[in-house]
């Protein structure tokens, strides 16, 4: 079997792709909006992109987390943030909210996951950390279809 070359998603269909990255640009906004912390932002991308496996998507939001001034040991522990002293309760809430988005076939983002969320964050913070995994995990998705290269 030959390899086919992967078509890049984004550019074949770029308008798309724009409307894509429109809608990430408008989320990023109501995050703000919603007093969620850009770090923490950033966080829930990575953590939504680790899960994923999408190494073009990881490395892009790790280097931005960094030069927004995150602390390297908290994105060393994310995969195990719940047994860490590293993150505040809100971060708690947003990372589970998020967990559970991202891993909707493991159980729908259940009553006990999005109420956890919603005991700790405000209503426009729960929907804008849910906005924000629906379209990290879209950019996953076509990082991951296109295979963006990564490294030599």
């Amino acid at each position: 079997m030959t390899d086919i070359q992967r078509v890049n998603i984004g550019e074949q269909h770029p308008a798309a792709y724009k409307a894509l990255i429109a809608l990430s640009s408008q989320v990023e906004e109501a995050a703000a909006a919603a007093g969620l912390d850009p770090l923490l932002v950033e966080l829930l991308r990575i953590r939504t992109s680790q899960i994923n496996g999408c190494s073009f998507c990881l490395r892009m939001h790790t280097r931005d987390a960094l030069k927004k001034g995150e602390n390297p040991d908290r994105i060393a522990v994310l995969p195990a943030w719940a047994e860490t002293g590293y993150f505040s309760e809100t971060d708690r809430a947003a990372l589970r909210l998020t967990e559970a988005i991202t891993r909707v076939p493991d159980g729908h983002v259940s009553d006990e996951d999005f109420n956890a969320a919603a005991a700790v964050l405000t209503t426009d913070q729960v929907s804008a950390i849910a906005w924000l995994a629906t379209v990290m995990n879209a950019f996953n998705r076509v990082a991951i279809t296109s295979r963006y290269p990564v490294g030599s």
